[in-house]
């Protein structure tokens, strides 16, 4: 075999966060170049805020231009009745991302609208309760306390364990004592390397009847994910990140319970509702209702087009590599004197947090954008209960994907290390 064919290493197994392989890739040398043939951006920096906004390769953008001139030529809504087929081909791919069917798949404008949408739709009573995490993302916290303070509710956290990530025996205690309405997990939190054991706590979930809110917002993308496996009855994800699509545009996975449940928004429109008389209406009975009429076509456009794009480089691959080069900057970061790598967890993602005592964010963060590295910093106030643990203020998140390179992770390091002198 040439050695730009030669592979290095299917996955060895699949879990929660990273899959673990006996050779550091899952991509051939010619396929990682084609992705960066496909991604301008790569070749011009290092782009190491994939978890922010990833480079989005080129079919995506091509797609959206394609319909913003279409509409430009034809009209909005002539030009959306043209390509009806390909955006319904958004649900499709969607559901095959999530090993789902495509009526269980409703777009969204972001990961926090999809989540909101629904929790808008549990019939939440005073005295009910949210089970969460210490660890879940900081606008479902924000959203836990407004319910709380609008619907007379409690929320409750489960334990940590010692090694990070939550204790799925303090799921099962917490569930049996409080009963709760909701069980609320955030999968792979934003501001840490953590995976969280998503299909064992759907598991506990399923035992007691609870329903299940994952967001999914940094693993889609970056990991394989199974509803099914999960048992989840609402997922929720972004495509700027790990999946390469658009700003602007998410997704929510509804599960048959939901539906059946008649489970549906606290306000509904004309797309995601049909007004039947004077005064009465009936809601999709699909996922749609969970839609509202209005949206950017060539967002669900792009976004069709980067869940494709993701499928075909396979989810499996594309974990293997991302998550053996966060290993690799793991460490070679935790080398460097002064410098601090944060992440915890039995199941770590290709998210890497680091933090540098004595030194500010901003300038670390700018002096990295100089040298043509692009990265974020997440504050206090983004991971309040994490970083509080674990003594620190503010944490540089670095996160890699499949189309980043070896080479580039030494850089970073080298980079890091001179800054630190």
């Amino acid at each position: 075999m040439a050695p730009d064919q030669r592979e290095y290493g299917a996955p060895a197994r699949r879990s929660n966060g990273c899959v673990v392989t006996p050779e550091p890739m899952a991509f051939t040398t010619e396929q990682i170049e084609a992705f960066r043939r496909d991604t301008p951006g790569a070749g011009r920096l290092i782009h190491f805020n994939n978890a922010g906004a990833a480079l989005m390769p080129l079919p995506v953008m091509e797609a959206m231009q394609q319909h913003l001139a279409l509409e430009m030529e034809m009209g909005g809504y002539e030009a959306a009745a043209h390509a009806r087929r390909s955006i319904n081909g958004f649900y499709q791919a969607v559901a095959t991302l999530l090993n789902a069917a495509p009526e269980h798949i409703a777009f969204a404008g972001s990961a926090t609208d999809a989540y909101n949408r629904a929790l808008s739709a549990i019939p939440f009573r005073a005295g009910d309760v949210i089970l969460t995490t210490n660890d879940d993302y900081a606008s479902n916290q924000i959203a836990f306390m407004q319910a709380a303070q609008r619907f007379g509710l409690r929320f409750v956290r489960a334990a940590t364990l010692p090694e990070g990530g939550v204790a799925p025996d303090s799921v099962e205690e917490l569930i049996r004592q409080y009963r709760p309405r909701l069980v609320a997990i955030t999968h792979m939190p934003t501001n840490s390397g953590l995976a969280q054991p998503v299909e064992a706590i759907g598991r506990i979930c399923r035992q007691y009847g609870c329903l299940y809110l994952v967001d999914a917002c940094q693993s889609a993308g970056q990991a394989p994910l199974d509803v099914q496996a999960i048992g989840c009855d609402f997922l929720t994800a972004t495509f700027r990140k790990f999946l390469r699509g658009p700003r602007g545009a998410g997704f929510l996975y509804v599960s048959p319970r939901v539906l059946e449940q008649g489970l549906a928004p606290l306000f509904l429109d004309l797309h995601s509702a049909e007004w039947t008389a004077a005064d009465s209406f009936l809601p999709r009975a699909d996922a749609r209702r969970f839609e509202l009429w209005e949206r950017s076509y060539a967002l669900v456009l792009g976004s069709k087009v980067a869940a494709e794009y993701a499928l075909q480089a396979g989810l499996e691959k594309i974990q293997a590599r991302s998550c053996a080069l966060a290993e690799s900057l793991r460490h070679k970061l935790a080398a460097i004197p002064g410098l601090n790598v944060l992440d915890r967890g039995s199941q770590l993602s290709a998210i890497v947090t680091l933090h540098t005592p004595g030194k500010k964010p901003l300038p670390l963060k700018a002096a990295l954008e100089a040298r043509g590295v692009n990265a974020a910093i997440s504050p206090h106030t983004a991971a309040r209960i994490d970083f509080d643990e674990k003594g620190v203020d503010w944490a540089l998140r670095l996160s890699p994907h499949y189309y980043n390179t070896e080479q580039e992770v030494d850089i970073v390091a080298q980079i890091l290390a001179e800054l630190l002198q």
